[in-house]
């Protein structure tokens, strides 16, 4: 599910995203001289996750010469949004920017929220009434800056986000599903024709209720799984917008609706920023990864040692997080690309393996004995129990311990470590909570 934000400039869009989810990162894409900030961020409320994306201000007839790239940035996350959340400035009332980008959003007809930002005091209240001129239904007044009236907004979004469907990824037959992503010209739709290609092994084709997902069932050569494909992947748009926005804005339903992502790597270009900011995606929703090195077979130096350089630096480029395979192929050839869909198969494994409350403690108790938690202000932290928590999406450890709240970050990733050398959860990412050992 996708909420875009949207409006002209300077209504405090960016502070809206930030406040909204709760953190301050930013991708930033310098062009010619111009910084143009690209977010993308996870918002959790009432236990209803879903992806929000920020776009440029909106503008018309300026002297600004990203003017029309930054309006078809904007055309576009309103194409893909789920809920639009359409920002305003209560202290300046509206504007005719306003009103353009309003007739807009009413053509779309696409759910709007209308934001009226800037109440920073309750004297700009007085203003709000003004924006029912844009026809959009009830402005919402909040304090990006505080965080008034965020509360009630996200309980407005949350409930205008669609519903769960029985053709949703959730409710699909108990199979994986693979989303094939990355920049254009990674040969992401050469290794789905790879897949799919003359032969058309393809026995069902279900429409999610994520809008352009398509879920197409591979049964074949002893496979069967759900290929999540997008219309971002199946035909180009109508619109020539920015690549990397574009690219980035359609990964995300496939990274959302998928359990374990094939992100597509160019090996004529190497690892890029962009390839980066995709990982990101995939890593904040929480998904499997492989990666697969396309195009191998335009490479001219195929020796360990190039293969080794490769691996080596795409590890480095997407650290912390590295225990994940790493596949060397090209989709024109079809060099290795049964052995992605393998890979990928047994990541989705990693990702539904348990591992018995008795044999954690029996095995991990040892490495911690060994290496405890460092002391604290002249007290020690002692870990008592260690389980697993049943059915959570991502393979999800509990420490309970008298002192949870001065396990640091270190000392998590040393036990993240130790869980990853005893047992195989390659590709998948891994929960570490401590808990207090009296909490039932």
């Amino acid at each position: 599910m996708l909420v875009a934000i949207v409006g002209r400039p300077n209504v405090g869009k960016s502070t809206l995203f930030n406040r909204l989810t709760q953190s301050r990162t930013a991708i930033v894409d310098p062009t010619a001289g111009t910084t143009r900030d690209r977010q993308y961020g996870k918002v959790d409320w009432a236990g209803i996750e879903f992806s929000i994306v920020d776009t440029g201000g909106w503008v018309v007839n300026s002297d600004d010469v990203f003017e029309s790239e930054i309006n078809r940035q904007v055309e576009l996350a309103i194409e893909q949004a789920d809920v639009i959340l359409f920002v305003v400035d209560a202290m300046n009332g509206v504007t005719d920017l306003d009103d353009h980008v309003a007739e807009i959003l009413r053509k779309s007809r696409k759910p709007v929220v209308l934001v009226a930002n800037k109440v920073d005091s309750n004297d700009w209240l007085y203003n709000v009434p003004e924006f029912y001129s844009l026809g959009l239904g009830d402005p919402y007044p909040v304090s990006a800056v505080s965080g008034y009236g965020t509360g009630d907004l996200l309980d407005e979004v949350v409930k205008d986000l669609p519903k769960d469907d029985p053709d949703s990824a959730e409710n699909l037959d108990d199979i994986p599903k693979f989303a094939i992503v990355g920049r254009p010209n990674a040969g992401k739709s050469s290794l789905i024709n790879a897949f799919i290609g003359q032969d058309r092994h393809i026995v069902t084709d279900i429409a999610g209720t994520t809008r352009d997902s398509i879920y197409t069932r591979y049964d074949k050569f002893g496979f069967d799984f759900y290929l999540v494909d997008t219309a971002g992947i199946r035909k180009k748009t109508k619109v020539n917008e920015d690549i990397e926005y574009y690219s980035v804005i359609r990964s995300i339903r496939a990274i959302e609706a998928s359990d374990v992502c094939i992100l597509m790597i160019d090996a004529t270009r190497g690892i890029e920023a962009q390839d980066v900011n995709i990982f990101s995606l995939i890593q904040r929703n929480k998904k499997g990864l492989v990666v697969v090195v396309n195009k191998w077979d335009l490479v001219e130096d195929k020796s360990q040692i190039a293969i080794r350089t490769f691996e080596e630096a795409i590890r480095s480029r997407l650290a912390p997080f590295t225990d994940f395979p790493v596949i060397f192929a090209s989709a024109l050839t079809k060099q290795r690309i049964f052995k992605v869909l393998e890979t990928a198969v047994d990541v989705y494994k990693n990702r539904r393996r348990t591992v018995s409350t008795s044999e954690l403690n029996r095995t991990l108790g040892e490495d911690i004995a060994a290496y405890p938690p460092p002391a604290n202000k002249g007290k020690y932290i002692k870990i008592k129990y260690i389980t697993m928590l049943k059915g959570a999406q991502v393979p999800t450890f509990i420490f309970f311990c008298n002192l949870p709240q001065w396990v640091k970050e270190p000392y998590r990733r040393y036990l993240e470590n130790k869980i990853r050398e005893h047992w195989d959860f390659t590709g998948t990412p891994v929960n570490i909570f401590m808990r207090d050992k009296d909490t039932k």
